[in-house]
């Protein structure tokens, strides 16, 4: 087992702690998100691992905290069922999101579960309840109690997916006798870059590999993204402008920059799907505020309609309110603005818009994606802009420039289909560790 000085034991000891101090805001806190998601205020048990669903020892657990993680695990867990059949899994997310978008991911004899709060009881339960042979942490997932109920049970951490951007590193050092145990714990880092294997290693990682992002591995819903190839057909002559997956503040930016554009006969439809599914209605609202049309999703999305309704296809706006349909935006829209980089929140996945063949415009802060991000921008597979204003001319240039366009797609599909086989680089080195 890792030794721990004993600085690094009184850290973690304040540290569970104070976890255990503020439980009751903890679930508090999970209460009132449930107000928009009801899925939070459900299986309560399993977040202090007081209960959930009994399962037979041995299964590889995976944990995808969120939307984006679990997304990126489906290529992982159908490579490791590729070279073990029968293979049971263990599934734990942290969001809502990410548990809805799991259960697409199981089979008959697997779990899904909650992963418990951090605090030391909780974790030593889990480990007790379900005595995985294996556990693999997708992305940037470190808890120290977690990982340190891991070791005292001998089963073998692997950070799966791994990144690590500068920023992250430099506030890591901030909290390093909590995390460097942690850390040092883990069996092996699945890096998606050099960049992040080399911070892994200052961070204290002993063994560290090179593999890709499991993010290319991913092809995108062939049925949504003909669907959405349907609607843009349904649209005619009207081209269509994508923000994707946008986040908090970026919105108002936009429409602000949206509100000087020079009046034009056939201005680009403007289709905007926000991260959180919480913001929905807030999003609506700031786009009504500017005096848009506007047509909502979830208006039609249970009405059985393969195309929008007339109303929709002569509305200002689109309101992309609905969940695990990105391919059918994607396919929808001539161009995308990325969301997370034009405030800096680091950006989002650039990779499924690029293998829907729909190419991106994004601003400064892609910390989060750097190397995709550098990639795509080789490829050109994208662009990069400094702030909203120049965000949206980019785009409009390229909607009004038909070769550019059509050149900038062909190259999105060919970046992404030249960057895969990580997830079954991954898949061998977790079956390594598991003889």
């Amino acid at each position: 087992m890792t030794q721990e000085s004993l600085a690094e034991r009184l850290a973690r000891w304040v540290y569970g702690a104070l976890l255990r101090l503020l439980t009751p805001y903890y679930l508090l806190r999970l209460w009132r998100r449930g107000r928009a998601e009801p899925l939070y205020r459900a299986h309560w048990d399993e977040r202090l691992a007081l209960g959930g669903p009994a399962a037979q020892p041995g299964a590889i657990w995976v944990h995808a905290v969120s939307l984006g993680e679990t997304r990126a695990a489906a290529a992982l867990i159908d490579a490791l069922r590729a070279q073990r059949p029968g293979m049971r899994l263990l599934l734990t997310h942290g969001t809502a999101t990410g548990r809805e978008a799991g259960q697409a991911l199981l089979q008959a004899g697997d779990t899904q579960v909650w992963l418990p709060y951090d605090a030391p009881g909780a974790v030593r339960r889990f480990m007790r309840r379900y005595q995985p042979a294996i556990g693999l942490l997708m992305e940037t997932e470190i808890w120290p109690n977690l990982l340190h109920a891991a070791r005292r049970a001998g089963v073998p951490m692997v950070s799966a997916n791994a990144r690590l951007s500068a920023k992250s590193a430099r506030q890591g050092q901030r909290f390093r006798l909590l995390l460097a145990p942690a850390v040092r714990g883990l069996a092996l880092a699945l890096a998606q870059t050099e960049a992040d294997a080399e911070r892994l290693r200052v961070g204290g990682v002993p063994r560290v590999a090179v593999m890709g992002n499991l993010k290319y591995d991913l092809q995108p819903d062939a049925a949504l993204l003909a669907r959405g190839r349907a609607w843009r057909a349904a649209l005619g002559a009207r081209q269509v402008l994508l923000f994707a997956v946008s986040r908090e503040g970026e919105e108002a930016m936009l429409l602000q920059a949206w509100a000087q554009l020079p009046p034009t006969p056939l201005r680009p439809l403007l289709l905007i799907v926000p991260r959180h599914p919480q913001r929905f209605d807030e999003v609506a609202a700031l786009v009504r505020a500017q005096g848009l049309s506007l047509a909502r999703r979830s208006e039609w999305l249970h009405e059985g309609h393969d195309l929008p309704p007339e109303a929709a296809l002569g509305a200002d706006a689109w309101l992309g309110d609905s969940m695990r349909e990105m391919a059918l935006y994607y396919g929808t829209a001539d161009v995308a603005l990325l969301g997370g980089s034009f405030a800096p929140l680091g950006g989002q996945n650039l990779i499924e818009a690029a293998a829907c063949a729909c190419p991106v415009v994004m601003g400064p802060h892609t910390f989060n994606f750097a190397e995709a991000a550098e990639l795509a921008l080789a490829a050109g597979a994208a662009q990069r802009v400094a702030d909203m204003a120049q965000g949206l001319a980019a785009a409009l240039a390229l909607l009004a420039d038909a070769g550019a366009l059509a050149r900038a797609g062909e190259q999105a599909e060919h970046f992404a289909a030249q960057h895969r086989g990580a997830a079954r680089r991954m898949a061998e080195a977790v079956g390594a560790l598991l003889r």
